[in-house]
């Protein structure tokens, strides 16, 4: 039977993960990492962007993910430069140890955000800085939520879709995030919802839903019932079938996402 996780997608990651790459850009110009920093790439997926931080630093780069096939993938890519190990945030033992954290895409995926914070402030050296780039507001991405939206008012699917748990951690406001920093004794000099929007074929638009939302929507540990290969394969299909409704008269999807941008400073 199908079933969506990071591993069972981490073999074409590397090739949808169109808008976690772009968005990373932002986050790179806002950390500014210098030649000699340590960085601690957390939710490193395939390891395209610790290769990124390791062209720009000589210091110890390191990539962490909970997922065994992303971090497979990322170590046959890059494992002769790059320390991976498998790990969540939530986990980070590391003390005393990085001058940056980067965390591109991955913090929406946290479980106990509170626990994840302390663990960054712990990792970092005195000055230390760690930058975050997610999905932000819980309408995250209004393509994605109206495509999904046909699933749950669809008579078929509806009912199974209502056993759905939402995994994420999606918060409305820039305020909201910085609390959560500033609780744990961060200083945040930034932290900023942007509206981001790109133009995309239909099966682009597809493409990147499965780079990310689908190891959420697709996934048999947030459901409180059984999900079937039909129920998985029509989900795929209708909302393939929304995305080419949502394309203009040019052929193109206008994508819209909300993220985050945070950086905060252990004082």
């Amino acid at each position: 039977m199908s079933n969506y996780t990071f591993t069972d997608i981490s073999k074409r990651y590397k090739e949808t993960s169109i808008v976690q790459s772009s968005a990373a850009d932002i986050l790179l110009a806002l950390l500014d990492i210098k030649e000699n920093e340590s960085v601690l790439d957390v939710g490193c997926g395939t390891g395209n962007l610790t290769n990124r931080l390791f062209n720009k630093s000589r210091g110890r780069i390191v990539g962490i993910d909970p997922s065994s096939g992303m971090i497979e993938e990322s170590t046959n890519s890059y494992g002769k430069d790059i320390q991976f190990e498998v790990g969540s945030a939530e986990d980070i033992s590391f003390r005393n140890a990085f001058d940056v954290i980067f965390c591109n895409s991955a913090f929406q995926w946290v479980h106990d955000a509170r626990k994840c914070i302390t663990n960054f402030y712990s990792a970092l050296r005195a000055t230390g800085r760690v930058g975050i780039q997610a999905p932000g507001k819980k309408e995250y991405c209004p393509n994605f939520i109206q495509a999904v939206n046909a699933i749950r008012n669809h008579s078929k699917l509806g009912p199974v879709f209502d056993n759905f748990n939402n995994p994420w951690l999606f918060l409305d406001t820039a305020t909201e995030y910085a609390d959560l920093f500033l609780d744990q004794g961060f200083k945040v000099p930034f932290c900023e919802i942007q509206s981001i929007e790109t133009f995309h074929r239909p099966q682009d638009v597809y493409n990147i839903f499965a780079s990310g939302a689908i190891a959420g929507y697709l996934n048999k540990a947030y459901y409180d019932c059984e999900i079937d290969d039909e129920y998985i394969d029509n989900f795929q299909n209708i909302v393939k079938e929304e995305f080419i409704k949502q394309a203009k008269y040019d052929g193109n999807v206008r994508l819209n996402f909300n993220r985050m941008y945070l950086i905060g400073i252990k004082e």
